[in-house]
């Protein structure tokens, strides 16, 4: 008597992706509701199992589908966005400004709905994501009948969703509560990187994890500034100081790994720690090449993933399984690296144990669920087949297959596709909407690009000082003067202090965007030791008047904290020229007649300048301006600088006419 399923799927060369690597070149799944029940020979089937529906596969390859370890599926809608640019400015400069600007829930839901069109047709069932509003993420791809893990993201500053990270953490928090025993997703809590988050934000994101058991997706150790920036900053590498805020008390799931050593391998398999290797958005940004040879040989789980569509730019896992290979081999110089049936491994079964559901899928076996795809191998680009060697499957597959030869997809015992067309899912009203949604963005950047003010401001942090500056300088042949003469009755000094002050200066092509400078001031303590520094952005726009004897210069100013190197700012803003200007600075914030002033007492090192006094006020009114100019005047009398030669410009136009 034989048992009834739904779906038997037979005239198939199964490969099942277990441990033991199992084929059926006739062979045959039975699939009942979401599950697979068992998995054989088409004759074998036949005998035990009767279906309301038989499907012939007609010879083609019958195989777990893909499962992208690690993406941001909601990017498809940033996909060519901004490329050949390092991580930094890409990520800072252009993702994230424009993610501040279009990120909504809407804006999640298309552009998951659009990844998920393209990973049916890719032969993808699972993938884990990391974005904003995740829990629409999830909603898109259950709406497309996909697996998920769904991570929501965490950062130390605002995101689309959260005005800061407690909030993004309550948003995780209820997401879990809510689909915890989902059939088809698997929520999760992301905080994005160690370089994003804090201490706290770690601790609180891996308690999170632990209490609802569930999975915790971040970036560790992706590119090699993240490795030595950790060990400046914390005395250690990447892997050891995230332990240490016991994110490993989690089930991490660890996206690329670039940059870490055996003892952190060993460390991270004693923790369970699962890899997401992504080779195509590693060499895209040239973030380095992974040790995944050594990874696998010390029992990792490693699984590949494409990252999101705008690093990649595709989510095409077939070519992604391919360069794993290929990358592997070359790196190690070694043609046998990562062979084909490992790589393909990578991609299924230890994918979904790298993610931590492997117990549900990743493999065709008896009690998991039916996520599996159908690969037509008789195309042009895939002829002839040889069956000498029973690995040619798999080299089949890894080295010579497409994306485009998926016919068929199954999911929790549910077709997705049939025949290459899309049954849950309308295409072509998707692409519709991501060409409106294009159109905006790329209307949003032509604008922003045409300013350097708005550029700036799309770093975040920036803020207009006031539109006044009243500046003031007298060269000094002696300094000591000035020195003795501070300390007049009627001056009121409140603060001291001193500075090495390390200017570059941006000029661009159009003089009336201004010029950007980049300052890095060392402080200086009685004893000449730097004891801190702080690094700052200032636009200043370009010169609009002045009051008589040189005293008043009136322009715009925006500061911003500059939290990135010298080089992203070279890239992110392009200019046409630069200057350096290096000076020791001695500096009062002085009362003179109830008014606010800054003394400098500024030596020009480089270059060779002299040395100068200096007296600046700001404010926000041009009366006001007129005032503070008249008592600049007299300041310069009772500090003894008058006969000097007095100027108004800043030292990069002392330069720049000389």
């Amino acid at each position: 008597m034989t048992t009834t399923v739904d779906f038997i799927l037979t005239n198939a060369l199964v490969l099942t992706m277990d441990e033991e690597l199992k084929q059926f070149p006739s062979g045959a799944v039975a699939v009942l509701g979401d599950s697979i029940v068992a998995v054989g020979t088409a004759d074998e089937i036949a005998q035990e199992y009767t279906a309301n529906e038989t499907f012939d596969c007609g010879g083609k390859i019958l195989m777990p589908g893909l499962v992208n370890a690690h993406t941001h599926v909601p990017m498809t809608l940033l996909r060519g966005l901004a490329d050949d640019l390092r991580l930094d400015v890409w990520l800072m400069g252009y993702m994230m400004p424009v993610e501040r600007e279009f990120v909504s829930p809407e804006f999640v839901r298309l552009g998951t709905s659009l990844a998920c069109a393209e990973f049916i047709r890719s032969g993808v069932t699972t993938f884990c994501d990391m974005y904003y509003f995740e829990e629409e993420v999830a909603k898109a791809t259950t709406e497309a009948g996909l697996r998920a893990v769904c991570a929501q993201t965490v950062l130390k500053f605002p995101t689309p969703d959260a005005d800061s990270w407690e909030d993004s953490l309550a948003l995780a928090r209820g997401f879990i509560e809510r689909w915890k025993d989902h059939s088809l997703i698997v929520p999760s809590v992301a905080p994005h990187a160690p370089y994003t988050c804090t201490d706290e934000i770690l601790r609180a994101t891996a308690d999170l994890a632990v209490e609802f058991d569930v999975p915790l997706h971040t970036h560790l150790a992706e590119t090699a500034l993240e490795r030595e920036n950790m060990r400046n900053e914390q005395g250690m590498p990447v892997i050891p100081y995230v332990k240490k805020q016991g994110l490993f008390e989690a089930k991490v799931i660890a996206a690329h790994c670039v940059h870490i050593d055996l003892g952190e391998m060993r460390t991270m398999l004693r923790a369970g720690v699962g890899v997401a290797h992504n080779p195509s958005s590693n060499l895209k940004l040239a973030s380095g090449f992974a040790p995944v040879p050594q990874m696998l040989e010390v029992g990792l789980n490693v699984g590949i993933g494409t990252d999101g569509p705008a690093s990649n730019n595709d989510l095409d896992m077939f070519e992604e399984v391919r360069l794993a290979s290929f990358v592997a081999k070359a790196v190690s110089n070694d043609p046998t690296a990562v062979p084909a049936p490992l790589a393909l491994s990578m991609a299924t079964r230890i994918g979904a144990k790298a993610l931590h559901i492997g117990h549900l899928t990743g493999s065709l076996e008896s009690g998991k669920r039916a996520d599996l795809i159908l690969v037509d191998v008789t195309p042009v680009h895939n002829s002839p087949r040889f069956q000498r060697d029973p690995h040619n499957a798999y080299a089949q597959i890894v080295y010579a297959s497409k994306s485009t030869d998926v016919s068929d997809v199954m999911v929790n015992g549910k077709w997705l596709m049939r025949s290459h067309e899309l049954l849950t899912l309308n295409e072509a009203e998707l692409l519709a909407q991501a060409r409106e949604t294009a159109a905006q963005i790329d209307a949003f950047l032509i604008n922003r690009e045409q300013s350097v003010l708005r550029k700036l401001i799309a770093l975040g942090g920036s803020m207009e000082q006031e539109s006044f500056e009243l500046q003031v300088k007298v060269k000094l042949e002696d300094q000591s003067i000035v020195l003795s003469n501070i300390k007049n009755p009627e001056i009121t000094i409140t603060a001291y202090k001193h500075y090495r002050q390390f200017d570059n200066y941006f000029s661009f092509e159009d003089p009336s965007q201004g010029r950007l400078r980049f300052r890095e001031d060392e402080l200086i303590d009685a004893k000449g030791n730097v004891v801190g520094v702080r690094s700052r952005l200032t636009l200043l726009g370009p010169r609009e008047d002045k009051f008589d004897h040189d005293v008043l210069l009136s322009r715009s100013r925006f500061l911003a904290p500059a939290t990135h190197t010298l080089r992203f700012y070279r890239e992110y803003f392009k200019p046409v020229g630069e200057e350096v200007i290096q000076k020791d600075r001695l500096r009062w914030h002085i009362k003179y007649k109830d008014t606010e002033f800054f003394v400098n007492l500024d030596t020009m090192e480089k270059p060779e300048l002299g040395k100068f006094l200096e007296i600046k006020s700001r404010t926000w009114s041009r009366k006001d301006a007129e005032h503070k100019a008249e008592l600049a005047l007299e300041l310069i009398a009772i500090l003894g600088a008058i006969g000097g030669e007095t100027m108004s410009q800043d030292y990069i136009e002392v330069i720049s006419e000389r």
